[in-house]
Parts: structure tokens; sequence; C-alpha cells
């Protein structure tokens, strides 16, 4: 099902979107997780409504920072949660990859939880890594969490040096974005190597 898909992981603000960015401008095809989990809260604003209560639904969309303030403080309501909305994102997803498969090249799905969960039997695993101290001040500065919220999200997630040493390829993103760059770069050379024909 997933033969050309490279998953692409990391921990929250280690900088997945930045690299996807990258991996676009060289032509990649992304699905993203995210985006998917996010449409379809929204297609299925009545069923969170009757599990978690309508406080949680506003201007007839699901409220996801309350949600999530909700489910990053209580394991039973994200546990609610996953099991309802995961199987939901993996049919989307599925649906999505046979176009990308039907071609017969390598495409990349963005899974923040791949490791977590370990709904998808894909093999070839890219990490996004930045260490906790990082992924701390990114929280904090880019979405105004404090030091208590921004620890609660990513104790939420498996520790990033675990996912580190279960990935086939590290990029790091400890550094500045020219290094990040350099490190795309560095993936693609490694991805065309098992892709000899691969156009990038």
């Amino acid at each position: 099902m997933f033969k050309n898909a490279i998953v692409l992981t990391g921990g929250i603000a280690t900088g997945k979107s930045s690299v996807c960015n990258f991996l676009r401008l060289y032509g990649f095809e992304i699905i993203d997780a995210d985006s998917v989990a996010h449409e379809s809260l929204d297609e299925n604003i009545q069923a969170i409504g009757e599990i978690f209560g309508l406080e949680y639904i506003k201007n007839s969309k699901v409220d996801r920072k309350k949600l999530g303030k909700l489910i990053f403080s209580d394991e039973s309501s994200r546990e609610k949660l996953e099991n309802f909305i995961h199987p939901i994102i993996k049919a989307k997803i599925k649906k999505r990859s046979e176009a990308f498969e039907n071609k017969n090249i390598p495409y990349i799905i963005d899974i923040p939880l791949f490791f977590e969960k370990k709904n998808y039997d894909i093999k070839e695993i890219i990490l996004v890594y930045a260490p906790k101290e990082q992924q701390i001040k990114r929280l904090m500065s880019r979405e105004g969490y404090n030091k208590e919220e921004s620890n609660e999200r990513i104790n939420a997630q498996m520790p990033i040096d675990d996912k580190k040493s279960l990935a086939s390829f590290v990029i790091d993103n400890s550094k500045d974005l020219k290094h990040m760059q350099k490190e795309v770069e560095r993936f693609l050379s490694y991805i065309k190597i098992k892709y000899p024909t691969l156009k990038i």
C-alpha cells in the first residue's frame, strides 16, 4: 500500500513544516497528516460535540485551541480523541497515497505521531530533530505557551532522542535555516541512491 512512501516525523516544534516546504521546492508530493486531521475534525463536528461537549464547538467549527488544551492536560481525553479520529485520518491518507503510488516515485507523508501510534507499515522514516530545550523555546515564542504548557505538549509525545534512534535518516534542525537547507540536500543525496531515476 505504501511502497514508495517516506514518513517524515519528529517532535512538536522540531521544524517538520519548514523541512516539508523545502522538499516541495524540490518537487516532492507531500501528504500532511495534521492538515488531514484538521479537515477530519471539521467534518465530524457533531461527533466531537457529543464526545467532549458543545463548549468545544465554536462558530460551527471545532475549537482546536480549546480542545488541544484539554487533550494535552488529560490523557483519557487524548485517548478518546485519538481512538475516534485516527482511523478516519488513516483512511484519508491511504486514499490520497494511491495517486502517488501509481507514479512509482517517492513521496512524503508527514506523520507527527508515527512512532507513538504505529499505525502505518512504512520502513523509510525521516526524523526532523531538535533538542527538547529548543522545542520549548520555539513553542513559547511561536505559540505563546508558557513553559508548563510547552512541556505538556512535548511530554505527550515519545522523547525526541528515542525517535532519533529509530529513524532511517535524521535531519538536524538545531541550527539556522541555512544549516537546515544543507541537511535537506543531504537527504536528497541519500534518497537519490535509492531512487536513481528520481529527478530533483
